[in-house]
């Protein structure tokens, strides 16, 4: 991110801690844990490099919130409760606006999956902490969603595989967002485009549950021959 310069005009600033987090991103994404220095980080935030300890404690716990930060407001979890009380058109509605609402913020998102693909090749431990707290819950409670859904006596692996069918579908579009803007820039150019996104995806993924459902009834229909 370029570094953000206060006008007269400016009602409210970027807090320190906010822009110490779009710095990082920058270059870690750039440079990668060990290549980043916390000089760099805070030229560009415009800030004291005793705010890294202040607000973060150290770099390692910067490179954390470079890492989780920019892709939400909030952790995941603190809305699962919220789908089980919907109907499964809504919440899958639900589920797809969320996961798509960074892909809103534009160059960001783009420097965030850039840092997740360094953190993949040179490993610091960020990616199993998101796992545990942010990814792990979503699937958990998608997989919940469709135990509900299908009448399932207990979770199978088929439920895990058609979760992880559905939310891939949203996750293509982060992983190959370069590909996308290439392809079908429409598609993610404006706020509107990713709220339609949403829709579709919600309304394929009600389509792929349907099918499983059948699916399962066939099955079930052979097996009592």
């Amino acid at each position: 991110m370029a570094k953000p310069s206060a006008t007269p005009t400016d009602t409210n600033p970027p807090h320190p801690r906010s822009r110490l987090v779009k710095a990082a991103l920058r270059i870690f994404a750039e440079k990668g844990f060990e290549g980043a220095t916390t000089r760099d980080i805070c030229e560009l935030a415009g800030a004291n490099i005793s705010a890294i300890r202040y607000y973060f404690g150290d770099k390692a716990g910067l490179y954390r919130a470079a890492f989780t930060e920019p892709m939400c407001d909030a952790p995941c979890h603190t809305h699962i409760e919220a789908y089980a009380n919907l109907a499964l058109p809504e919440a899958l509605h639900l589920l797809f606006r969320e996961f798509l609402d960074p892909l809103k913020k534009g160059e960001e998102v783009r420097l965030v999956m850039k840092l997740h693909f360094r953190e993949m090749i040179e490993p610091t431990g960020a990616w199993q902490q998101e796992i545990d707290a942010e990814i792990k819950p979503q699937h958990e409670a998608l997989v919940s969603l469709l135990e509900q859904h299908l009448g399932l006596k207990g979770v199978d692996s088929d439920a895990h595989r058609l979760a992880f069918a559905i939310i891939g579908m949203a996750v293509q579009y982060y992983v190959g967002h370069e590909v996308v803007s290439a392809i079908c820039p429409e598609l993610l150019d404006t706020p509107q485009a990713i709220e339609t996104l949403s829709e579709r995806l919600a309304g394929y993924a009600a389509a792929m549950i349907e099918g499983e459902a059948k699916r399962r009834l066939l099955d079930s229909g052979h097996e009592g021959h």
